[in-house]
């Protein structure tokens, strides 16, 4: 995480004082373990698919993405500590052992969210979900039109820009969606392995079929170190869905700092402070989110 924080600025931003402390980030994967790391951290959970109350991961893919965001880096002495390490983690288990889900579940984990929101200070969404079924997920969609229900209530949504690029019009959904802020990874031009196949140039490129621009910005995205679900270990994911939980990481930095934001004044600080990397719009977006611009009070 050293290398990667240094990318995005995060150490020209860093305070001691901002640590995302008191902002909740509901993570919608597949569950949280609860890691060293986590275990102060996980303030709330919900499976939606077997209906469990207690905190679980089958599958390791959430619980890396929560490390991400706000892993207290407890097991490695701080060397794998996460982006906002005192911020709320409230994960809702959507994804199967497999990874795979429906979108009836996510929908519900969603509604659950806005239900619960003032419970535990929910101020931002992590998604690092997608499909790329052509036929059922468009703009029309009922999964985008619950993210963007949960947008229209204040909640800052923060999606995946998901695996299937480089081509045109390959952002997965609900990262299609207009309102919400869509990641891509700025280092896909590194060789990965998703799910033991082999990808490079992955991120989801725009427009979406209904031509807007997309995604909105991007961060680190390939060999991404962060919990597992064993105790104390730690292993390597990579994709846009650990591009996602980097920026809800920032962004609950930014919203510890700055409370009064809206999740349109995140949307636009976000693309005021993003670094141009050179890239073709429908690739970078704005640009590479940069924790130190994003942060500064000017």
């Amino acid at each position: 995480m050293d290398q990667v924080k240094k990318q995005i600025g995060w150490e020209s931003g860093h305070r001691p004082d901002v640590t995302g402390k008191g902002v909740g980030v509901a993570v919608l994967d597949t569950g949280v373990y609860l890691h060293p790391d986590l275990r102060e951290q996980v303030a709330g959970f919900k499976d939606m698919v077997r209906g469990r109350q207690l905190p679980y991961d089958d599958n390791s893919h959430g619980t890396h993405v929560c490390g991400i965001i706000g892993g207290s880096g407890q097991a490695s002495g701080g060397r794998f500590r996460g982006m906002a390490p005192e911020c709320r983690l409230v994960c809702v288990k959507v994804l199967d052992q497999k990874g795979n889900g429906y979108a009836s579940d996510v929908l519900a984990g969603l509604r659950w969210v806005r239900e619960n929101r003032e419970r535990y200070g929910i101020r931002i969404v992590n998604i690092s979900v997608g499909s790329f079924n052509r036929k059922a997920m468009g703009e029309n969609s009922a999964l985008v039109k619950g993210v963007d229900a949960a947008w229209d209530e204040g909640l800052v949504m923060v999606i995946a820009a998901g695996n299937q690029g480089p081509k045109a019009m390959s952002i997965t959904t609900p990262g299609i969606s207009r309102k919400a802020i869509t990641v891509g990874s700025s280092d896909d031009d590194r060789e990965i392995t998703v799910m033991g196949n082999r990808l490079v140039d992955y991120s989801g490129r725009g427009p979406t079929r209904d031509c807007v621009r997309k995604p909105d910005i991007v961060a680190p995205g390939s060999g991404i170190i962060s919990c597992s679900n064993l105790p104390g270990k730690y292993q390597i994911k990579s994709g846009t869905s650990m591009s996602t939980p980097l920026v809800s990481g920032a962004i609950a930095l930014l919203l510890e700092k700055y409370p009064e934001m809206t999740n349109k004044d995140v949307k636009l600080r976000l693309r005021e402070r993003a670094v141009d990397l050179g890239l073709p719009p429908n690739q970078q977006g704005w640009g590479m989110l940069h924790v130190g611009k994003l942060l500064e009070s000017r």
